[in-house]
């Protein structure tokens, strides 16, 4: 086995027990982003001298014994649009193309603080908004799976890396399904927790009611340990909560003897690939056999969802985006005349088509005369789904349904018709909306070669029950990477290890 084939936890042990360095970790993986980016293109920014630097320190103290950590000193990406300081960090917006914070989000400094080395920050659709990661400023990001198709997004730029073998695993934020669509897309595990699990101080908003940080990474057991190292109450964010216990890691048990699993009827209706469907099915049925309850249901207000979420989103989107203007960092019109001119040129030309498209939409839903009419009919609606999740969980454990209605889409077809884009976002939102936990799993591939996510769901603060069902699930099968034989891949150190 070739060392990017390896996952997040077994590299940590090889790093433990001397087998392999965090400087030749670092080393390995870097070349292989020096031989996939040009097809890729994973990554915005690529910080090889500090990750070198940072794991030749890492290597010391874990060598000293001040490091034991499960994942310390094996090489990892964030998503940028979270701020690491010195780092550039763009949300891949020309509006902060030159962006260098002074501080680092919690949620880095937490997994820094265990020994984690970022080799750099990884592509995403602008601010996040998007499903394929084809609205960045910076260039598309391609699936590994097959360059001709997309990643997914909005953190399609770090389950493609984390496919692709260009680290070992990599962080996400997930404001509709932008860690589990991807994560469908890349054929990797994705895990959103609880709202409020993960603090969110330095992780540039986008919808601040929905938007939560969660580990991408390529199985069930690295997510639970990662997750454990990221959770935990910062008083730096007015969303974050004290929960009584983080350990996720206890519930890796290969035992879903009587959970009941609720499959809702109409995730299963009209708008679903037929293949996408049958490998859901199929998921169930293995977790049936394993001795879970398996029933369908009814889970209603579905077709509210995607209507209440985007006037939310992009309601919270004009708000929290009024701060890019030009004037305090980031890029600025080099030709404006006066104060409002500059404001208007600089937010024109800097920010892209479909961020402009949902500011003007929240600009619109809070205006006056509208705001009733859309806005808190929205709010009321994310109550009611919120409703009707607990009227479920009161018969269910976990709630196993598709991440997403088809498998990764062709480059260019989902930017043709963006109401399309935003309907491939149905099985996912929900669970934003209500703040919920959800985990996207591999469950096979489609006859065109391309990955299947499988979404489960779980109540409030129960991820350790989503996180069992998964692993449970994933017992079963056989982890896959795409195929890049036809790239020249392999370090010298990476073939000696095995």
């Amino acid at each position: 086995m070739g060392l990017s084939e390896l996952t997040a936890l077994e590299l940590g042990r090889h790093i433990k027990e001397g087998r392999v360095t965090a400087v030749e970790a670092v080393q390995a993986a870097l070349e292989r982003i020096k031989a996939l980016e040009p097809s890729i293109h994973a990554y915005v920014t690529v910080d090889e001298e500090g990750a070198l630097k940072r794991a030749s320190e890492v290597q010391g103290r874990i060598e000293a014994g001040t490091l034991t950590g499960p994942v310390a000193g094996v090489p990892m990406a964030v998503k940028d649009n979270m701020c690491t300081k010195g780092l550039k960090t763009t949300c891949s917006s020309r509006i902060l193309y030159n962006f260098i914070p002074t501080y680092t989000a919690q949620a880095v400094l937490n997994l820094e603080q265990a020994g984690a080395v970022i080799l750099g920050k990884t592509n995403m659709d602008e601010f996040a908004m998007g499903s394929t990661t084809e609205t960045s400023a910076f260039g598309v990001t391609r699936n590994p799976w097959n360059p001709e198709h997309v990643p997914g997004g909005s953190s399609g730029g770090s389950c493609a890396a984390v496919a692709a073998g260009e680290c070992f695993y990599a962080l996400g934020s997930d404001t509709g399904g932008s860690i589990r669509q991807p994560s469908s897309f890349c054929g990797v595990t994705g895990i959103k927790p609880t709202y409020g699990t993960v603090s969110r101080y330095g992780l540039i908003a986008y919808g601040s009611s929905l938007d939560q940080i969660g580990p991408v990474a390529k199985d069930v057991s690295d997510c639970a340990a990662i997750l454990e190292t990221l959770a935990g109450h910062d008083p730096k964010d007015s969303t974050s909560v004290r929960r009584d216990s983080y350990d996720f890691t206890s519930a890796l048990v290969d035992d879903v003897k009587g959970m009941r699993i609720g499959v809702p009827e109409s995730y299963l209706g009209e708008g679903l690939d037929p293949e996408v469907r049958e490998a859901v099915l199929e998921a169930a049925r293995v977790l049936k056999e394993k001795g879970a309850v398996v029933e369908t249901f009814d889970l209603k207000l579905v077709d509210y969802a995607i209507p209440a979420y985007y006037v939310i989103a992009s309601a919270e989107a004009s708000s929290n985006l009024s701060r890019f203007d030009g004037v305090k960092y980031g890029y600025r019109t080099p030709d404006y005349d006066g104060l409002h001119s500059m404001y208007k040129k600089s937010r024109s030309e800097g920010f892209g088509p479909e961020v402009k498209r949902r500011i003007m939409l929240g600009s619109f839903v809070l205006s006056s005369g509208y705001y009733d009419a859309y806005y808190l009919k929205a709010l009321r609606t994310k109550a009611l789904i919120k409703q009707e999740f607990d009227r479920a969980f009161e018969r269910f454990d976990v709630i196993l349904a598709p991440a997403s209605p088809d498998t990764a889409p062709r480059l260019g077809e989902s930017l043709r018709d963006p109401l399309k884009m935003y309907l491939g976002d149905i099985y996912t939102i929900s669970v934003n909306l209500a703040g919920l936990p959800g985990i996207s799993v591999p469950c096979g591939r489609d006859s065109k070669g391309l990955p299947i996510g499988l979404q489960l769901i779980g109540d409030c603060f129960k991820e350790k029950d989503i996180i069992r069902a998964a692993y449970a699930y994933e017992c079963t099968g056989k982890r896959e990477m795409p195929d890049m034989s036809h790239l020249d891949v392999h370090s010298g150190k990476e073939e000696a290890i095995s």
